[in-house]
C-alpha cells in the first residue's frame, strides 16, 4: 500500500518551515531519508530541514552524504522529498539511479513525502511544474506514484489585473490540449498550505484546490475526500 504526503508548499507565511505539515502523524517513529537535489546547497537544505523535523520529534539524513544515495533511497522506510527546482531534482536523480530506487523502497512499504518539487516528483510527470528548466533533464518522466499531475502553488486570476500573461489556469488547460484523449491525467492545483494525504487508492484533500480535467470546466475541491 502506498502513503503518500504531498505538500503544496513547504513554508507559509509568518510561520516556521513545514509548521503546516503532519509529519509526525504521517512519518510515526520512522528515520526518514532526505533528498535535497532540488536546491543546490544540499548540505544547508539539509540542516535546514532536519531542523523542522527536529521539531516534529523525528529523525532525518540526508541522502547527500551517503557515498551510493540510490542504495540508502532503496533501503529506506521513509523519504521526504524537498522543494526548489523540479527540473534539477529530476536531473539529479535520474543520473543517480535515485528513480528506481525511490520506486522500490515505496513498493516495499516506504512513506513518501515532499514539498512542491518533491510533490512534481511523485507525479507521472512533471509536465505541471512552474519551474523554469534550467537543466535539460534525460525526459520528464517523474515517479509515477499517483495517477494524476499536481500543480503546486496553484493561483487564481486576478480580478482586473492588467497582467498580459497566461493565467495559471490557462497554463494548465494548454498542458490538457497536449495529453492523448484517452489517458488525460487530471491536474489537482493545490493551493498554498494545502497537502494531499494518498493512501493506496484514497486521496484526501487538506485544504483547497481546482481540479482539472480534459474537456470538462475546472472543480473546487475542499477539504475531504478528492477524486482526480
Amino acid at each position: 500500500m502506498s502513503e503518500l504526503l504531498l505538500l503544496s508548499n513547504s513554508t507559509n507565511h509568518g510561520a516556521p518551515t513545514l509548521a503546516h505539515a503532519p509529519l509526525a502523524e504521517f512519518y510515526g517513529d520512522r528515520e526518514v531519508r532526505f533528498v535535497p537535489y532540488a536546491l543546490a546547497d544540499h548540505a544547508g537544505y539539509a540542516e535546514a530541514i532536519g531542523a523542522a523535523f527536529a521539531r516534529a520529534g523525528l529523525r532525518l539524513r540526508s541522502v547527500h552524504t551517503e557515498e551510493d544515495p540510490a542504495a540508502a533511497l532503496r533501503t529506506a522506510e521513509a523519504v521526504w522529498v524537498g522543494g526548489g527546482n523540479t527540473f534539477r531534482l529530476l536531473r539529479a536523480l535520474q543520473r543517480l539511479d535515485g528513480l528506481t530506487a525511490i520506486r522500490e523502497a515505496v513498493v516495499e512499504g516506504a512513506r513518501y513525502g515532499g514539498a512542491s518539487a518533491g510533490t512534481n516528483l511523485a507525479c507521472p510527470t512533471i509536465r505541471t511544474t512552474n519551474d523554469m528548466p534550467i537543466v535539460e533533464p534525460a525526459g520528464f518522466a517523474a515517479l509515477g506514484l499517483v495517477g494524476f499531475q499536481v500543480n503546486p502553488h496553484y493561483l487564481d486570476p486576478v480580478a482586473g489585473s492588467v497582467h498580459m500573461g497566461e493565467t495559471r489556469e490557462e497554463r494548465i488547460r494548454e498542458f490538457l490540449e497536449e495529453t492523448d484523449e484517452q489517458n488525460a491525467a487530471p491536474v489537482v492545483g493545490l493551493r498554498e498550505g494545502g497537502w494531499l494525504r494518498v493512501s493506496d487508492e484514497a486521496v484526501t484533500l487538506h485544504g483547497s484546490a481546482r481540479v482539472f480535467r480534459r474537456g470538462a470546466e475546472p472543480e473546487e475541491a475542499r477539504t475531504g475526500p478528492l477524486s482526480p
